[in-house]
């Protein structure tokens, strides 16, 4: 990935709205808000000040003027430029071309998944899976209202959380099936290991390697 001058993604996001026209940074962050960017990146709303200093010191944005109303702290206004515009299209382009690994705290729990019985495990995953249902479910009737007020252009990062979590659910339905089916491969000797009381040393050692790598 390409090293960034301002590498922290709600950078992006702030070049996303203020491309359509001048702002202070408390109309920045409520248009992300009403927005619900904060859904689809991980912001962090402290360092919005920040971020802003940073990008007009690179000189993605400049400031044009400003703004005082009542006893209220002046309020200072910027806009996008030349450099902001180019370097939001190529953000934007590496994003979706170049595909990234991304932490999940799903992937670090079964990564030791063996240091859990076997039984206990199906319980887990079928109240994840209601967690999943209940939010799969609340996501298509989001979605749907969204479809008859916005143009899909700009609901398609919906679409897809909710694919990925349909994906999940599909998954996690098929794993929990293999455990509860007995189909799932070395089953009698997993729940043999926790029956004895204690992983064998190989076991334990790539448990060990797995919590490392997450």
């Amino acid at each position: 990935m390409k090293k960034r001058k301002v590498d922290n993604l709600l950078a992006l996001a702030v070049l996303s709205v203020i491309v359509e026209r001048p702002m202070h940074r408390y109309e920045i962050a409520q248009t992300l808000r009403d927005r619900g960017k904060d859904h689809d990146m991980a912001i962090k709303w402290g360092s919005l000040y920040t971020v802003v200093q940073n990008m007009a010191k690179v000189g993605f944005l400049e400031v044009v003027g400003s703004e005082r109303a009542g006893a209220r702290p002046e309020r200072v206004i910027y806009r996008i430029t030349d450099e902001g515009r180019a370097e939001m299209a190529d953000w934007t382009r590496e994003l979706l071309s170049t595909p990234e690994p991304e932490p999940h705290r799903f992937v670090a729990g079964l990564s030791i998944l063996a240091v859990l019985p076997p039984a206990e495990v199906v319980e887990l995953l079928a109240t994840r899976l209601e967690a999943l249902d209940r939010t799969i479910e609340t996501v298509r009737r989001e979605l749907g209202e969204l479809a008859g007020a916005l143009p899909r252009l700009f609901i398609v990062e919906s679409e897809f959380g909710l694919a990925m979590l349909e994906a999940e659910a599909a998954w996690t339905r098929s794993l929990r099936a293999e455990l509860t089916e007995g189909t799932f491969p070395g089953l009698a000797q997993w729940r043999e290991w926790h029956e004895r009381g204690a992983l064998p040393a190989e076991v334990a050692e790539m448990v060990e390697r797995g919590m490392a790598e997450d």
